[in-house]
């Protein structure tokens, strides 16, 4: 199973792309599931190491959902939109929540697929710093980062939103992007 995690607290571009996403990897034989942040509770990690201690977060809110999600999954696909140059804060608390499922198991995310989307209102919005930043993520976590390869999607899928639906919607070169990391994110799944 692919899980989709939507860091954007609204349903507007980040969750219509990521929705996109899924779609295209479903097309190629996988089976999707969608996480979105929206509406849900979910508390920021405060580093007090009971994860180490007890092997779970004493943290109870919705992280717990995504938790059994993320268990089931042999690929993630992390999608935010951009904020102050960078990840979504609750993208962030997502990621940083995870932290207790590697304290149970230091090889739980160990050899999973990942590739990322960043959607920003600016077309050099910090699209590739955000994206940075979930690869990064990955790679400490031992998840396969996957992009869309040179000339065009480096790091994987961005888009330019203009802030609106319809911006993202409209932005073909995002759409080449995503198509290109769909691509070779659902070619390394199938070598697994």
């Amino acid at each position: 199973m692919i899980v989709g995690i939507c860091g954007s607290p609204r349903k507007k571009a980040t969750e219509y792309v990521l929705t996109k996403a899924l779609e295209m990897i479903e097309e190629r034989g996988f089976e999707t599931h969608l996480y979105t942040v929206r509406g849900k509770n979910i508390g920021f990690c405060q580093h007090c190491d009971y994860c180490l201690k007890n092997k779970e977060c004493r943290i109870k809110d919705d992280m717990y959902e995504l938790y059994e999600k993320l268990r089931e999954a042999n690929g993630i696909v992390m999608a935010t939109p951009v904020y102050n140059g960078g990840v979504s804060g609750q993208i962030k608390a997502v990621m940083d929540r995870c932290r207790a499922l590697v304290a149970s198991d230091y090889n739980f995310f160990r050899g999973k697929v990942g590739m990322a989307i960043a959607v920003g209102g600016d077309r050099i919005g910090g699209q590739e710093l955000a994206l940075q930043q979930i690869i990064t993520f990955y790679i400490l976590n031992g998840i396969v980062p996957v992009s869309g390869g040179s000339f065009g999607a480096n790091l994987g899928a961005t888009f330019w939103s203009k802030d609106t639906l319809e911006g993202v919607e409209g932005d073909e070169e995002g759409f080449r992007t995503l198509r290109k990391t769909v691509r070779k994110f659902a070619e390394y799944l199938s070598e697994e």
